[in-house]
């Protein structure tokens, strides 16, 4: 067992890769800008020297400071990389070079409409910026190929054994096969049901009984247990779970995997008493922390209206010369504890959309939706009028999607737990908003929900920010949902 012990120390969580992979790229950006600042005054030193200017003379004139938002290049390619932070993303080769070159092209892009149209005599010239976004590219790539040999190398993967090969094991290993590369090496199951031992869950093995649990942690080099029993668990697998958490292996219930493998929540396996252990016990949050929310959704709400009276006119007259009117329409919504306030948006559909009067989830290529509606839900545009209700409080920016009081009675008939989401206000945007699409079925709610339970759970200023982040990455990327 001390062997066991001693390996499971160099074995990462995500929350910890995601700690390397952050000081990997901050070591590269730092690297790229000390790169291109070298780079700058080669280059301008050679262009002084080829207009006869003596090379002590042109060395003077290489004194002057670059300006000071060149210092600032190597935190907007980290904001650039947003997308890459998932510990899945970043362990995929072909999705790391993709968000990379996606990022130096957005950062290109950038820089051209601004400098170009902005342009300051005093400021670095483009070959600068130009070699940062070289070098940066080059040196993330590099260490990012470097990090995903290493995460996928199997002596620094966790071992994961799973006790309970029932319905909870059934859906950690229905997750676990859907990711690439895996995130560790499940070896098998432990399960006390004699007819289970000897047979597979998803090519998975059941090795054996409780009994075996201590045996096998030690043949197997396990370095994680995961307990997916639902209900009671029998004394002598209890005790055998404290004998070897003793020795160093870490013990871990379903759910919590679940989390930690897919960001949301597994409603369907957890017991009735899970909110008041989750959001009463668990995840209380702080008076700061919802009054620094509150500043941050005021401020984000006045620059939203600014955007909004400046693009108004040209979304306005585009609807009108599609669809005709009216420009904008409201609904009903349910709120924080379950309080019904009127939400705004710009009108995206036709306006036949519900003539019989009930109402339907938007689904993806909904034929209801008009040729400016589709633009305006692409780039989240239809969404800037909700900026209003985040100024009155009836929203946040970050919390789940406001939804319709008929809807939310259906679907809490039909999902568990559908009115915790009720527990925080909802949202302009969030996390069930930038990780999954469209719902067009009660099954895909419960995903969506699985979502939000996630964000509610563990809501804080970091996740708050980091939702707000991958958005202007939705909205930049034109992949509004």
């Amino acid at each position: 067992m001390a062997e066991t012990s001693r390996s499971s120390r160099f074995r990462l969580r995500p929350s910890e890769h995601r700690v390397i992979i952050f000081l990997g790229d901050l070591i590269a950006a730092v690297g790229a800008l000390l790169g291109a600042l070298y780079t700058w005054r080669q280059y301008s030193l050679y262009v002084l020297i080829s207009k006869g200017i003596p090379e002590a003379r042109a060395l003077r004139l290489l004194s002057i400071e670059p300006p000071f938002w060149f210092y600032f290049l190597p935190a907007i390619w980290l904001l650039l990389l947003i997308e890459l932070y998932d510990p899945h993303a970043a362990a995929n080769w072909r999705k790391t070079l993709r968000g990379i070159a996606i990022a130096a092209l957005v950062g290109l892009i950038g820089y051209s409409v601004v400098f170009t149209t902005f342009k300051d005599p005093n400021s670095l010239p483009r070959i600068g910026v130009g070699a940062f976004l070289l070098y940066a590219s080059v040196l993330t790539l590099i260490w990012r190929l470097l990090y995903i040999r290493i995460y996928t190398s199997p002596g620094l993967l966790r071992r994961v054994l799973v006790v309970g090969a029932g319905k909870a094991g059934k859906t950690l290993a229905e997750m676990y096969v859907l990711l690439w590369p895996p995130p560790f090496n499940l070896v098998g199951y432990i399960d006390d049901d004699p007819h289970k031992i000897g047979r597979q869950v998803y090519n998975f093995p059941v090795l054996a009984g409780s009994d075996k649990l201590v045996e096998i942690i030690e043949q197997q080099h396990i370095s994680d247990v995961v307990v997916a029993i639902n209900g009671e668990i029998r004394g002598s697998t209890f005790q055998a779970l404290l004998d070897i958490q003793e020795s160093g292996v870490e013990i871990v219930r379903m759910p919590t995997m679940y989390e930690e493998l897919t960001g949301r929540v597994p409603i369907h396996h957890l017991e009735s008493d899970w909110i008041i252990r989750s959001f009463v016990d668990e995840a209380r949050v702080s008076g700061f922390y919802e009054m620094i929310k509150r500043i941050i959704d005021v401020l984000g709400s006045l620059v939203g209206m600014t955007i909004l009276a400046v693009l108004t006119p040209f979304i306005a007259l585009a609807t009108i010369l599609d669809s005709g009117l009216p420009v904008f329409y409201s609904q009903e919504r349910l709120g924080k504890g379950g309080s019904v306030f009127r939400i705004y948006k710009f009108r995206t559909m036709r306006q036949d959309a519900e003539m019989d009067g009930k109402p339907r989830l938007a689904q993806k290529h909904d034929p209801r939706i008009t040729r400016v509606g589709n633009f305006l839900r692409v780039t989240r545009l239809d969404e800037l009028p909700q900026f209003w209700n985040v100024l009155r409080g009836d929203m946040s920016l970050v919390g789940p999607r406001a939804e319709r009081p008929e809807l939310v009675a259906e679907f809490q008939k039909q999902i568990p737990f559908y009115r915790a989401r009720l527990l925080v206000k909802p949202g302009l945007t969030g996390w069930a908003q930038v990780n999954y699409g469209y719902v067009a079925t009660v099954e895909d709610t419960a995903v969506k929900l699985e979502y939000d339970l996630y964000y509610i759970k563990h809501r804080s200023l970091w996740l708050d920010v980091f939702i707000i982040l991958r958005t202007i990455g939705t909205v930049l990327g034109r992949r509004g949902r």
